[in-house]
């Protein structure tokens, strides 16, 4: 299955986050703390929709073979089965009646290390990382509430450029669409499914799974 035309456009989707990025950096030099070793955002919790996944799990599996990929396995797998006891909690708690904004904060504030983390404070999958990463440090709008890494120094209730993930949110869900609607798939909601960056490792993309019939060609467009 082909997915260029479709990693194409996530990856000029990914420059101008980073353009975003650098234009606040640029204005508040001594706000944005972002530096090699810096591993806030790698204990973040956050989903990947089907064309971000896509490429995770493709560039991971260039990436990393023998020994080492087991190792990395080894480590999506722990954290998969810790985001998966926290969102079982997060529904649990929804479920019995608990305030679902009061739920989302709370969540936000679990701490999972990322797999691709490794043992010298360095992504190792860093020029392909997910857009989330790319952009923290910065203030965000999220769902209309203002946040930013609690390292930075922006202030609260103070006036700054704001980057709006849920546009950067429903452009990938726009890509993914697409993508899905040219699979001819028999599972059209994956277009809408969100899944972290451990099972983005995990997963195995195949036929079975996009739910590609067996008579299709193999490429995707």
């Amino acid at each position: 299955m082909d997915f260029t035309q479709f990693f194409e456009q996530y990856e000029a989707l990914a420059a101008k986050v980073e353009e975003a990025f650098k234009r606040v950096r640029d204005a508040h030099p001594d706000l944005v703390l972002c530096k090699p070793g810096c591993t806030d955002c790698c204990y973040a919790l956050f989903d990947l929709t089907l064309v971000e996944a896509l490429y995770i799990n493709e560039k991971f599996n260039e990436a990393f073979t023998g020994e080492e990929r087991e190792k990395m396995l080894e480590k999506a797998n722990k954290a998969d089965r810790q985001i998966y006891k926290l969102k079982k909690e997060a529904y649990q708690a929804a479920k019995e009646g608990k305030d679902e904004t009061a739920v989302v904060e709370e969540m936000g504030k679990k701490r999972i290390q990322c797999p691709l983390l490794n043992d010298n404070d360095l992504c190792d999958l860093y020029p392909h990382r997910p857009l989330a990463c790319r952009i923290y440090g910065v203030p965000l709008a999220i769902g209309g509430t203002g946040r930013t890494c609690g390292l930075s120094g922006f202030e609260k209730g103070s006036k700054y450029p704001t980057v709006n993930m849920d546009i950067i949110h429903d452009q990938l869900l726009a890509i993914s669409s697409e993508l899905v609607r040219q699979l001819n798939t028999k599972r059209p909601a994956l277009a809408e499914v969100l899944v972290p960056v451990s099972m983005a490792i995990l997963t195995d993309y195949d036929n079975e799974y996009l739910g590609i019939p067996e008579d299709k060609d193999d490429n995707a467009s």
